[in-house]
Protein backbone atom coordinates (compact mmCIF):
# COMPACT_ATOMS: atom_id res chain seq x y z
CA UNK A 1 0.00 0.00 0.00
CA UNK A 2 1.48 3.95 -0.79
CA UNK A 3 2.52 5.58 2.18
CA UNK A 4 -0.71 8.22 0.31
CA UNK A 5 -3.23 5.67 0.55
CA UNK A 6 -2.29 4.64 4.39
CA UNK A 7 -1.97 8.13 5.52
CA UNK A 8 -5.76 8.83 4.98
CA UNK A 9 -8.31 6.51 7.57
CA UNK A 10 -11.12 5.39 5.63
CA UNK A 11 -13.58 6.89 8.11
CA UNK A 12 -12.28 10.61 7.22
CA UNK A 13 -13.74 10.18 3.27
CA UNK A 14 -16.75 11.44 2.01
CA UNK A 15 -17.28 9.11 -1.31
CA UNK A 16 -19.84 10.51 -3.94
CA UNK A 17 -21.11 10.56 -7.20
CA UNK A 18 -23.17 13.12 -9.02
CA UNK A 19 -25.64 12.58 -12.65
CA UNK A 20 -25.94 15.49 -14.57
CA UNK A 21 -28.54 16.23 -17.07
CA UNK A 22 -29.60 19.41 -19.51
CA UNK A 23 -30.46 22.42 -17.47
CA UNK A 24 -33.54 22.69 -20.09
CA UNK A 25 -35.63 19.45 -21.39
CA UNK A 26 -35.09 20.61 -24.95
CA UNK A 27 -32.64 23.04 -27.44
CA UNK A 28 -35.16 24.95 -28.08
CA UNK A 29 -36.63 25.37 -24.54
CA UNK A 30 -33.19 27.74 -23.62
CA UNK A 31 -33.65 31.17 -23.77
CA UNK A 32 -32.40 32.65 -26.69
CA UNK A 33 -28.95 33.70 -25.56
CA UNK A 34 -28.02 30.24 -24.22
CA UNK A 35 -29.37 29.01 -27.81
CA UNK A 36 -26.66 31.19 -29.23
CA UNK A 37 -23.78 30.21 -26.60
CA UNK A 38 -24.38 26.48 -26.92
CA UNK A 39 -24.50 26.87 -30.47
CA UNK A 40 -20.54 27.84 -30.54
CA UNK A 41 -19.70 25.51 -27.39
CA UNK A 42 -21.31 22.65 -28.86
CA UNK A 43 -19.30 22.34 -31.84
CA UNK A 44 -16.90 19.78 -29.77
CA UNK A 45 -19.83 17.40 -29.55
CA UNK A 46 -21.10 17.35 -33.18
CA UNK A 47 -20.38 14.16 -34.98
CA UNK A 48 -22.62 11.94 -37.59
CA UNK A 49 -24.99 11.18 -34.85
CA UNK A 50 -25.28 14.58 -33.44
CA UNK A 51 -24.97 16.43 -36.43
CA UNK A 52 -26.68 19.84 -35.39
CA UNK A 53 -26.38 21.79 -31.56
CA UNK A 54 -29.65 20.86 -31.46
CA UNK A 55 -28.78 17.11 -31.57
CA UNK A 56 -26.36 17.49 -29.57
CA UNK A 57 -28.18 19.64 -26.71
CA UNK A 58 -28.64 15.60 -24.85
CA UNK A 59 -24.71 16.28 -23.80
CA UNK A 60 -25.19 19.25 -22.19
CA UNK A 61 -25.80 17.43 -19.02
CA UNK A 62 -21.51 17.38 -19.24
CA UNK A 63 -21.07 20.78 -18.67
CA UNK A 64 -21.95 22.92 -15.77
CA UNK A 65 -22.74 26.26 -17.55
CA UNK A 66 -25.80 23.97 -19.69
CA UNK A 67 -26.53 21.61 -17.23
CA UNK A 68 -28.25 20.68 -13.58
CA UNK A 69 -27.37 18.34 -10.54
CA UNK A 70 -30.30 15.90 -9.92
CA UNK A 71 -28.87 13.04 -7.43
CA UNK A 72 -25.73 13.63 -5.25
CA UNK A 73 -25.17 10.34 -3.21
CA UNK A 74 -22.29 10.12 -0.55
CA UNK A 75 -20.57 7.31 0.81
CA UNK A 76 -18.67 6.75 4.16
CA UNK A 77 -17.24 4.24 6.40
CA UNK A 78 -17.85 4.03 10.20
CA UNK A 79 -16.42 1.69 12.11
CA UNK A 80 -17.79 0.60 15.38
CA UNK A 81 -16.37 -2.22 18.22
CA UNK A 82 -14.21 -3.20 14.90
CA UNK A 83 -16.88 -4.12 12.80
CA UNK A 84 -16.73 -0.80 9.57
CA UNK A 85 -19.98 -0.48 7.72
CA UNK A 86 -20.69 1.75 5.06
CA UNK A 87 -23.84 3.95 4.44
CA UNK A 88 -24.91 6.06 1.44
CA UNK A 89 -27.52 8.28 1.46
CA UNK A 90 -28.55 10.41 -1.81
CA UNK A 91 -30.19 13.68 -2.42
CA UNK A 92 -32.44 13.78 -5.62
CA UNK A 93 -34.90 15.55 -7.44
CA UNK A 94 -35.50 18.48 -9.12
CA UNK A 95 -35.04 21.22 -7.20
CA UNK A 96 -31.35 21.75 -7.78
CA UNK A 97 -30.39 24.14 -4.73
CA UNK A 98 -32.07 21.73 -2.29
CA UNK A 99 -29.83 18.94 -3.20
CA UNK A 100 -26.81 20.98 -3.12
CA UNK A 101 -27.71 23.09 0.13
CA UNK A 102 -28.55 19.59 1.89
CA UNK A 103 -25.58 17.67 0.61
CA UNK A 104 -23.29 20.32 1.30
CA UNK A 105 -24.90 20.65 4.98
CA UNK A 106 -23.70 16.81 5.33
CA UNK A 107 -20.34 17.61 4.00
CA UNK A 108 -19.87 20.70 6.21
CA UNK A 109 -21.07 19.14 9.48
CA UNK A 110 -19.20 16.24 9.41
CA UNK A 111 -16.27 16.04 6.38
CA UNK A 112 -15.49 19.81 6.42
CA UNK A 113 -11.70 19.49 8.49
CA UNK A 114 -8.09 19.32 6.79
CA UNK A 115 -8.22 15.78 8.04
CA UNK A 116 -10.98 14.70 5.99
CA UNK A 117 -11.06 14.09 1.80
CA UNK A 118 -13.43 13.95 -0.63
CA UNK A 119 -13.15 10.56 -3.75
CA UNK A 120 -14.76 10.28 -6.70
CA UNK A 121 -14.04 8.50 -9.94
CA UNK A 122 -12.95 11.08 -11.96
CA UNK A 123 -14.14 13.53 -9.72
CA UNK A 124 -11.03 15.70 -10.13
CA UNK A 125 -11.98 16.79 -13.37
CA UNK A 126 -15.78 16.06 -13.14
CA UNK A 127 -17.79 15.94 -10.23
CA UNK A 128 -16.11 17.99 -7.45
CA UNK A 129 -15.71 21.29 -10.30
CA UNK A 130 -19.48 20.11 -10.90
CA UNK A 131 -20.58 20.91 -7.17
CA UNK A 132 -18.54 23.82 -7.04
CA UNK A 133 -19.79 25.35 -10.10
CA UNK A 134 -23.28 25.04 -10.04
CA UNK A 135 -23.52 26.11 -5.95
CA UNK A 136 -21.93 28.96 -7.36
CA UNK A 137 -24.56 29.56 -9.64
CA UNK A 138 -27.05 28.82 -7.42
CA UNK A 139 -25.76 31.10 -5.07
CA UNK A 140 -24.98 28.57 -2.24
CA UNK A 141 -21.40 29.66 -0.54
CA UNK A 142 -18.59 27.09 -0.84
CA UNK A 143 -17.19 25.06 1.71
CA UNK A 144 -13.34 25.74 1.35
CA UNK A 145 -12.63 21.96 0.40
CA UNK A 146 -14.19 22.84 -2.68
CA UNK A 147 -13.19 26.02 -3.49
CA UNK A 148 -10.29 24.80 -4.36
CA UNK A 149 -8.89 28.10 -6.79
CA UNK A 150 -5.48 29.73 -6.10
CA UNK A 151 -4.45 26.25 -3.53
CA UNK A 152 -1.23 24.54 -4.19
CA UNK A 153 -2.00 20.63 -5.20
CA UNK A 154 -0.75 19.37 -2.09
CA UNK A 155 -3.60 21.54 -0.32
CA UNK A 156 -6.15 19.73 -1.81
CA UNK A 157 -7.96 16.48 -0.48
CA UNK A 158 -9.65 15.65 -3.14
CA UNK A 159 -8.67 11.77 -3.95
CA UNK A 160 -10.01 10.23 -7.19
CA UNK A 161 -10.05 6.26 -8.28
CA UNK A 162 -9.05 6.95 -11.32
CA UNK A 163 -6.06 9.24 -10.59
CA UNK A 164 -5.00 6.71 -8.71
CA UNK A 165 -5.18 4.15 -11.14
CA UNK A 166 -3.27 6.60 -13.80
CA UNK A 167 -0.09 6.08 -11.47
CA UNK A 168 1.20 9.12 -13.56
CA UNK A 169 -0.36 8.23 -16.69
CA UNK A 170 -2.66 10.64 -18.23
CA UNK A 171 -3.06 8.97 -21.88
CA UNK A 172 -6.53 7.16 -21.42
CA UNK A 173 -9.67 6.73 -19.63
CA UNK A 174 -10.75 4.00 -17.54
CA UNK A 175 -14.34 3.66 -16.64
CA UNK A 176 -15.02 2.55 -13.17
CA UNK A 177 -17.25 -0.38 -14.62
CA UNK A 178 -14.45 -1.39 -16.37
CA UNK A 179 -12.17 -1.45 -13.11
CA UNK A 180 -15.04 -2.96 -11.06
CA UNK A 181 -14.79 -6.01 -13.97
CA UNK A 182 -11.04 -6.39 -13.53
CA UNK A 183 -11.23 -6.50 -9.87
CA UNK A 184 -13.85 -8.38 -9.56
CA UNK A 185 -16.08 -6.46 -8.19
CA UNK A 186 -19.78 -6.66 -8.23
CA UNK A 187 -20.98 -4.79 -11.37
CA UNK A 188 -22.39 -1.30 -11.03
CA UNK A 189 -24.18 -1.89 -14.10
CA UNK A 190 -28.27 -1.64 -13.78
CA UNK A 191 -30.37 -1.00 -16.71
CA UNK A 192 -29.49 2.71 -17.15
CA UNK A 193 -25.79 3.90 -17.48
CA UNK A 194 -24.66 7.49 -18.31
CA UNK A 195 -26.07 7.95 -21.69
CA UNK A 196 -29.42 7.43 -20.80
CA UNK A 197 -29.33 9.56 -17.77
CA UNK A 198 -30.84 12.59 -19.63
CA UNK A 199 -33.22 11.04 -21.30
CA UNK A 200 -34.80 8.78 -18.33
CA UNK A 201 -34.91 12.15 -16.44
CA UNK A 202 -36.94 14.32 -18.98
CA UNK A 203 -38.94 12.11 -21.31
CA UNK A 204 -39.20 9.19 -18.09
CA UNK A 205 -39.66 10.88 -14.83
CA UNK A 206 -36.88 7.98 -13.86
CA UNK A 207 -35.82 9.68 -10.31
CA UNK A 208 -35.94 6.80 -8.07
CA UNK A 209 -34.17 4.62 -11.14
CA UNK A 210 -31.22 7.66 -11.49
CA UNK A 211 -30.70 7.62 -7.50
CA UNK A 212 -30.32 3.62 -7.24
CA UNK A 213 -28.11 3.98 -10.40
CA UNK A 214 -26.09 6.73 -8.69
CA UNK A 215 -25.66 4.73 -5.17
CA UNK A 216 -24.73 1.64 -7.16
CA UNK A 217 -21.74 4.02 -8.60
CA UNK A 218 -20.96 5.26 -4.80
CA UNK A 219 -20.96 1.59 -3.30
CA UNK A 220 -18.65 0.52 -6.55
CA UNK A 221 -16.43 3.45 -5.93
CA UNK A 222 -15.51 2.68 -2.08
CA UNK A 223 -15.13 -1.15 -3.37
CA UNK A 224 -12.56 0.05 -6.17
CA UNK A 225 -11.07 1.97 -3.43
CA UNK A 226 -10.97 -0.83 -0.68
CA UNK A 227 -9.24 -2.94 -3.72
CA UNK A 228 -6.43 0.16 -3.84
CA UNK A 229 -5.61 -0.32 -0.30
CA UNK A 230 -5.83 -4.52 -0.07
CA UNK A 231 -9.21 -4.63 2.16
CA UNK A 232 -11.99 -6.88 2.34
CA UNK A 233 -14.85 -5.51 0.07
CA UNK A 234 -18.05 -4.41 2.26
CA UNK A 235 -20.70 -7.57 1.79
CA UNK A 236 -24.36 -6.74 1.32
CA UNK A 237 -25.08 -6.51 4.73
CA UNK A 238 -22.38 -4.22 5.52
CA UNK A 239 -24.17 -1.84 3.04
CA UNK A 240 -26.30 0.53 4.49
CA UNK A 241 -28.99 3.38 2.91
CA UNK A 242 -29.75 5.88 5.09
Amino acid sequence: MSEYLSSIKNENILFLDIETVSQYQTYTAMPHILRVLWDKKSKKFIDEQFNSPEKAYCKAGILAEFGKIICISAGYIITRKNKKELRVRSFYGNDEAQILTDFLQLFTKYFNTDNHYLCAHNGKEFDFPYIARRALINGIKLPQKFDTRGLKPWEVRHSDTLDLWRFGDYKNYTSLELLTAIFDIPSPKSDLDGSMVNEAYWKDNKNEEIMNYCQKDVVAIVQLYMKYKSEELFTDEQIKIV
